[in-house]
């Protein structure tokens, strides 16, 4: 579901912010660390946000994306890309539309610096 009206001096709808914040939470209550919320509401078409975390592990990954998918349903999100299983590459990107949930191992996280890249002028909060 692509956003077709123009972003200029948009801000993310506090419907998005509040499940943004309870994803945020869920991950943090399941050992997530770091975890952000980068508001693009300006800066995208696709979507609001991102929520991003670091995972410990691959087996992490793969079980707090298991125990999200309840979650993202309980709070009415869609998800556009669900599959299985995730991989073992130490990301898994999640697309609810409004939404994207990315997780990833520090390393991944270090390398590619989300935060940096989307919001070069905006701290992520």
């Amino acid at each position: 579901m692509g956003k077709s009206y123009s972003k200029v001096g948009y801000k993310m709808r506090e419907e998005i912010q509040k499940k943004a914040e309870t994803i945020k939470k869920f991950l943090e209550d399941h050992k997530c660390l770091d975890v952000k919320i980068v508001d693009l509401s300006n800066e995208c078409s696709w979507t609001d946000c991102f929520v991003i975390g670091t995972v410990s592990s691959v087996g992490h990954l793969k079980g707090v994306v298991h125990q999200l998918w309840s979650e993202l349903s309980a709070l009415g999100l869609d998800v556009n890309n669900r599959h299985k299983s995730p991989g073992d590459d130490g990301w898994e990107l999640i697309d609810c539309s409004d939404i994207v949930i990315h997780l990833m191992s520090p390393d991944l996280r270090a390398f590619y610096n989300l935060e940096k890249l989307w919001k070069a002028t905006e701290e992520a909060r």
